[in-house]
């Protein structure tokens, strides 16, 4: 497995595997990786010839007062698990090799990114949009492999591939979680042990919501107010939003029909979590 830091050494090593006829898999992420991105990465692997990672801490999605600075690094790990399902290349850029001094182009979208996760953190998305427009243009993958923990991100992605005509097929895979329930994500590395423990009332309130869909409730006002009234009975738990939205528009619903996406974004402390589930109704 090669580590790299270069845009030039990716695009020297794909053209390579390009001239044997060989399929790319791709697996963006910000590093600390747990078993949600090995998931990932697994699936790249069945389904691929050869499978690149990207591990860089994107500065542009994180907007002020948000965990830059903080968030969790670990290379050494990441490269152990990267290596240990068979992943062919890493590519960990410094920022200034992704933004060069006077970057000013940006890619941006509306519409999917206004509700949920795009109005609390309101330049997100743009983030988001550049830098995976950058690495698909670096990495020129033939799959590229997302989690649905971040569903509204999939939405965006998938989204951005179908209007920017980008010849790369995106793979949404299912959430990962712990043995408790709740959903893997290197935040949580943030909780201590009596956040740790309040915060299963995300997947526990998932699982009611799922509950309540299964019986008959289909009254998007019913299925939100039952859902936050659960995790107000856990002190420790914060509210961004519960909402329930079209799959394809991420637009607000008032009845669940069709494909609808059921997504919590909830503070346990300082730490912001988020969790969701899908169902065709």
């Amino acid at each position: 497995m090669q580590i790299v830091s270069t845009v030039k050494e990716v695009r020297t090593q794909v053209k390579e595997w390009r001239k044997q006829g060989l399929s790319i898999g791709f697996v963006p992420t910000m590093g600390y990786l747990h078993e949600g991105h090995a998931s990932l990465m697994k699936r790249a692997k069945e389904e691929c010839d050869k499978v690149v990672a990207s591990i860089f801490v994107n500065p542009m999605q994180f907007g002020v007062n948000e965990d830059l600075d903080s968030y969790p690094r670990d290379l050494d790990a990441d490269a152990k698990l990267c290596d240990s399902i068979g992943v062919d290349l890493i590519f960990h850029p410094e920022v200034e090799e992704m933004y060069a001094e006077g970057f000013c182009s940006f890619v941006d979208m509306n519409g999917l990114t206004k509700e949920l996760c795009g109005k609390s953190r309101p330049i997100h998305f743009r983030g988001v949009c550049t830098v995976v427009n950058k690495l698909f243009n670096i990495v020129t993958p033939d799959k590229a492999f997302f989690g649905q923990k971040d569903a509204q991100q999939l939405a965006v992605i998938k989204r951005m591939v179908k209007d920017l005509n980008m010849d790369i097929e995106v793979i949404g895979c299912p959430i990962i979680r712990e043995e408790d329930g709740l959903a893997k994500s290197s935040r949580n590395t943030y909780l201590n042990e009596e956040e740790r423990k309040a915060a299963l009332i995300l997947s526990q309130t998932i699982r009611l919501g799922e509950q309540l869909v299964k019986d008959g409730v289909t009254n998007v006002a019913e299925l939100v107010a039952a859902m936050k009234e659960n995790i107000s009975k856990e002190p420790l738990a914060k509210i961004d939003y519960v909402e329930a939205v079209s799959m394809d528009t991420i637009e607000k619903i008032e009845k669940m029909q069709g494909t609808v996406l059921v997504a919590m974004a909830v503070y346990i402390g300082k730490t912001r979590l988020i969790d969701n589930f899908i169902v065709e109704v």
